[in-house]
């Protein structure tokens, strides 16, 4: 990895205290349903990710996961060809989810220990499939194929602290639950902007999946 690369995940961790993209350019293709006020149903085309597991906070786990993505993308991985290594662009939003079971290996989980299991992902481009994706050089980074689903999404701005979060989260929930919309995945929480991003500027979401009605 470039020297301007390490210095990008750097200035990420160290003035965001979370993961945050280094350059926001593609989003995740996607339709939008229905709009009413901050949220938002998108209807998402079929996505790839790579992702890790990483425990601890959520600050803790999002910094422990952004720098083993990162690398991945900025040339951490062998082509498929076998000729070298491939750069991939980042797009946005990084997410992070909870799970609920203890993983085998790499992402998201409840612990061990009594603490939180993270998975924190990058999506991937849409011009790379499962087929031509370079092969991660870390093994902790899983390359995972997640089909279409509908989303319902809350948009907060400012900071992006695990409490904030959970409060949209809960917001997002007695919204569905009032519309007769039926939850059927886990939160994702979602930063869009880079950490030079004035803090009251910043993008975030938390989308779950639902229902298709």
């Amino acid at each position: 990895m470039s020297s301007s690369h390490l210095f990008v995940i750097a200035l990420s961790i160290a003035t965001l205290g979370v993961a945050a993209p280094a350059l926001a350019a593609e989003e995740p293709a996607h339709t939008l349903v229905l709009r009413d006020g901050a949220i938002e149903i998108r209807d998402y085309a079929p996505q790839i990710t790579a992702s890790v597991e990483v425990d601890g906070s959520m600050a803790r786990a999002g910094n422990s996961g952004f720098r083993p993505l990162a690398n991945y993308i900025f040339g951490g991985n062998t082509a498929r060809n076998g000729a070298g290594s491939d750069e991939i662009a980042m797009t946005t939003p990084v997410t992070q989810t909870r799970s609920q079971e203890i993983a085998m290996t790499s992402p998201v989980t409840q612990s061990m220990q009594g603490g939180d299991v993270w998975r924190v992902a990058f999506i991937m481009p849409e011009e790379w499939g499962m087929d031509t994706l370079p092969i991660p050089d870390d093994p902790r980074v899983q390359i995972s194929e997640i089909p279409a689903r509908r989303m319902a999404v809350i948009r907060f701005s400012g900071g992006a602290s695990d409490s904030r979060f959970e409060t949209k989260f809960d917001e997002l929930v007695a919204y569905l639950d009032a519309e007769g919309h039926a939850q059927i995945g886990d939160p994702v929480y979602a930063r869009y902007d880079p950490p030079w991003i004035p803090t009251p500027f910043r993008r975030n979401e938390v989308m779950v999946e639902i229902a298709p009605s």
